[in-house]
């Protein structure tokens, strides 16, 4: 880019003694886990006709070009992580193993399946999160896991998130970055239960069996991921907010907030500050609800902005694990993947430049005034030059060019799949 432009725009932040260079070299030590499932329409490997069924969970869309192996899949991703600035980790699904073509069933799933992942992830130096796949199967069928009535089920559930709990232990062991290991469940009625009180003893049990054995935090960390309603669990969520916030409080693990799982009025961002007095760490998962949550693209909108300036405001990044999980076929996967990263540390990266010093002391000063006009100011300074100039920095295309790469290798690698 023309230095002049950068520079033009380093003395404007300045000016609000913000240093632009210290703002990219923050945002270069916050990495972002991209979720796996976007490439292939959360359908996973365990069969060669798998895809996404139960769970409340929908992909809308038939673009040409999804991965269908775990080969193209990868290609995917590395053309993500090589358009997409900053550190990147992968976050996997227990369904996105590497089976030889063996049915293995949910339960019996294991380390080695995910030996060729480590191997990958190594090579790229970069961190493996993980997931249990608690839908898609047939015991999942009537919409309850870990909750279930039958108790059958619900040991076939435990064991499931056993060994998703060895799994990502042995990865964050072989590459020598702890994995977060988030557990989400379907569970919840379309109409008025009776028993609620039941179903959520049944699940604070199964978790507590689940998580039994303890693993070194160098290795692995537990998250539960709450939600308000979804498909098919309109009336009732088993895993509601307030049982989550209690189980993860009183079991001593992260809590997961994931930006569509809660009323379409709610803020996210607003529950950090909060959060953050009773947790050490938090994952949160990034995703773009439009009136329900349906895990639209992010984009780099309010909502956006306001979770990422209360991070940063916090002070509480470095405790903060932000992972992707929006899944959208109408639209080239890997263009979908580059809008909704870029999206996120766009608006970190305003966040790292905001005047906090100065805001902040208008804002102990009671000088509301002061305090919105320097917000409305800051809306108009130039952080298109500042994030250039971190896309040139991290050896990635710029906006203006993110377009044609896509579709380049959409041409190229993507139109070839049939």
């Amino acid at each position: 880019m023309n230095g002049n432009v950068y520079k033009d725009a380093k003395e404007q932040y300045a000016e609000l003694g913000v240093d632009t260079d210290k703002a990219i070299a923050a945002l270069k030590t916050v990495p972002i886990s991209l979720h796996c499932w976007q490439t292939d329409d959360v359908g996973g490997f365990e069969s060669p006709d798998a895809e996404l069924s139960g769970g409340g969970i929908q992909v809308t869309g038939n673009y040409p070009g999804k991965s269908r192996n775990i080969t193209e899949m990868r290609a995917d991703l590395d053309k993500v992580m090589n358009i997409v600035p900053g550190n990147q980790r992968l976050s996997l699904h227990m369904m996105y193993g590497e089976f030889d073509g063996k049915n293995v069933g949910r339960e019996k799933i294991a380390p080695e399946h995910f030996a060729g992942w480590i191997d990958w992830a190594k090579e790229r130096k970069m961190g493996l999160d993980f997931n249990g796949s608690f839908f898609s199967h047939p015991n999942a069928d009537d919409g309850f896991t870990l909750s279930h009535p039958d108790k059958a089920i619900r040991e076939f559930w435990i064991e499931h998130g056993r060994q998703s709990r060895k799994i990502a232990a042995a990865m964050g062991k072989a590459l020598g970055t702890p994995s977060i290991v988030n557990t989400w469940i379907p569970d919840g009625a379309k109409d008025l239960p009776v028993d609620r009180l039941g179903y959520r003893v049944r699940l604070r049990d199964s978790l507590d069996a689940m998580m039994k054995e303890d693993f070194p935090k160098s290795h692995m960390k537990d998250a539960v991921e709450t939600k308000l309603f979804g498909i098919g669990s309109e009336s009732y969520v088993v895993g509601s907010h307030e049982f989550y916030m209690g189980y993860a409080m009183s079991r001593d693990k992260m809590i997961c907030l994931d930006m569509g799982h809660f009323h379409p009025t709610e803020s996210i961002a607003d529950k950090l500050s909060s959060v953050y007095l009773f947790f050490e760490e938090l994952l949160l998962h990034v995703s773009r609800p439009v009136r329900w949550d349906s895990d639209h693209v992010v984009l780099f909108n309010d909502d956006i902005a306001d979770l990422t300036r209360e991070l940063v405001r916090c002070g509480r990044i470095a405790d903060t694990h932000i992972g992707l999980d929006f899944f959208d076929a109408t639209m080239n996967r890997v263009g979908a993947y580059a809008i909704g990263s870029r999206a996120v540390l766009k608006g970190l990266l305003a966040a790292f430049l905001e005047p906090h010093d100065k805001l902040k002391t208008y804002d102990l000063e009671g000088n509301a005034f002061a305090r919105l006009a320097l917000l409305e100011r800051a809306k108009t300074l130039p952080l298109g030059a500042v994030w250039d100039r971190y896309c040139e920095e991290s050896g990635v295309v710029k906006d203006a060019g993110l377009i044609d790469d896509v579709l380049g290798y959409e041409r190229d690698v993507q139109s070839k799949r049939k």
